[in-house]
């Protein structure tokens, strides 16, 4: 194991430039996740699509990102983080450009899962290479920064691809893209000297990775489909039960896919690791039925209703770095669950959301929500980087971005089973908004319920023993 692999790299780089390119692809990956679905009318409508095949181009992405950035990550450790992160910019570059020109559905899910293979190559390697580079009393602000622009992306894509898909088109919100990609290959081309490998020379198990991927695939499949197919569940509990085989046999390899102990041993980094899942499952869920509130319970446009959502994340994007700042200076973990527990409170205000709610109302709940997760968001990710070392630091942002993306996947799930529980394919229109507005508000219940366990778990951890890790 080498131990030095990062000091040269991090002797080169300009932490300001790596805070700039990590800051730019952490925007446009949550904000491609969350975006596309704004548009698949849009798509469905000029290649005639079914329904199908329109689920399958947003659960390609997903599914992509879900499943290889684990194992992207430990290779990247072992191989380098700036070898797999120039790789993914120009997958993503290829995969984006060429979803504008798609002539049909087919091509376009096959593009879009390149595209999703090229989130992962990212999100594997950025954080961590951040995290290499900016000293433990700089990283909270850093990190916080970073959250910020990915907050941003993941509450602004909706609103965003709404206006562009009106204004220029599907196909734009691609294009658009493609500019920022490339400012960002060129950057890490011309300007990122060295390499990340702190863990060269170990083995990587392949055998470990092939059993990860089937087993989670068997997961979102069957997670995704409970509503088409009656077996889904049986499915989904199949995946969970090989990733418990999974973890067990990993724990007495030694070319592990990644050290099990991170999880059975170090509490702290499993318990933030589920705070992160429960946070962003409420977060994404919450801004999906609020943009649909706005537009068919209290009829505002698209384009009005994005401006309203747009309250939820420009607050977070700056509280973030604040919040990362006091992370630097307080225990991160303590931070962390003060914005959890303002989360909780925007959350159940959602409740109070019906046909007459006073505009006042909804702002004073999407400003909790803003400040809430801003506060949340940077000292959580500290913690994450802050428990292990080095040699692991691909792993850790691995596992905590699989976290973020199945807090992604959770809250589509929710949203999606109970909607079609109360109103089955029937669209949302004038008629039926109350029974669009129960539904609504089962969802916001669960998701304010899950931000209460989040919070036992983040008090929880704050009492953990031992030196905290800033």
């Amino acid at each position: 194991m080498n131990n030095t692999a990062s000091k040269p790299a991090a002797d080169a780089v300009s932490a300001s430039l790596v805070l700039f390119v990590v800051s730019c692809v952490q925007f446009i990956t949550p904000m491609m996740a969350s975006s596309v679905g704004i548009a698949l009318p849009a798509i469905g409508k000029e290649f005639g699509a079914s329904a199908t095949q329109l689920s399958l181009i947003q659960l390609s992405y997903i599914f992509a990102l879900a499943v290889l950035m684990i194992p992207l990550g430990r290779f990247a450790d072992i191989h380098g983080r700036k070898l797999i992160f120039n790789l993914g910019i120009v997958m993503a570059i290829i995969s984006t450009l060429a979803i504008g020109f798609v002539p049909n559905t087919e091509i376009f899910i096959f593009f879009r899962f390149l595209q999703g293979v090229s989130a992962a190559m990212i999100n594997a390697t950025s954080l961590a290479i951040l995290t290499a580079v900016f000293p433990p009393e700089r990283r909270g602000r850093a990190l916080g920064i970073v959250a910020g622009f990915a907050y941003f992306g993941l509450a602004a894509g909706p609103s965003m691809a709404g206006t562009i898909t009106t204004q220029l088109g599907w196909r734009w919100l691609f294009f658009l893209m493609v500019p920022l990609q490339m400012i960002v290959l060129i950057l890490t081309l011309v300007r990122f000297k060295g390499e990340w490998a702190d863990a060269r020379g170990e083995k990587f198990g392949w055998s470990g990775s092939m059993v990860y991927i089937a087993s989670l695939s068997l997961v979102i499949f069957g997670a995704t489909q409970m509503n088409d197919i009656s077996f889904a569940w049986l499915i989904a509990i199949a995946g969970l039960v090989g990733l418990g085989l999974f973890l067990k046999w990993e724990a007495n390899k030694t070319n592990a896919l990644f050290d099990v102990r991170l999880l059975v041993e170090n509490k702290t980094f499993t318990l933030t690791n589920i705070a992160t899942l429960i946070n962003y499952g409420a977060s994404f869920g919450v801004m999906f039925l609020i943009i649909l509130y706005l537009q068919y319970v209290k009829g505002l446009s698209a384009q009005q209703a994005g401006l309203v959502i747009m309250i939820t994340p420009c607050l977070l994007a700056i509280f973030s770095p604040i919040a990362g700042r006091w992370a630097d200076i307080y225990s991160p973990r303590k931070v962390a669950t003060i914005g959890m527990t303002i989360c909780a409170v925007g959350l159940f205000g959602t409740l109070l959301m019906n046909e007459t709610t006073h505009f006042a109302t909804i702002v004073v709940i999407m400003s909790l929500l803003g400040v809430g997760f801003g506060i949340f968001a940077s000292p959580n990710l500290k913690v994450v980087m802050g428990c292990v070392g080095p040699r692991h630091y691909g792993t850790a942002a691995s596992i905590s971005g699989t976290m973020r993306t199945g807090g992604i996947l959770a809250g589509t799930v929710i949203n999606t089973s109970v909607i079609a529980l109360f109103m089955g394919d029937a669209p949302i229109t004038g008629d039926n908004y109350l029974v669009y507005l129960k539904s609504m508000h089962v969802c916001m219940t669960t998701f304010a319920v899950m931000s209460v366990v989040g919070i036992g778990l983040s008090l929880f951890r704050v009492n953990l023993i031992g030196p905290e890790k800033h």
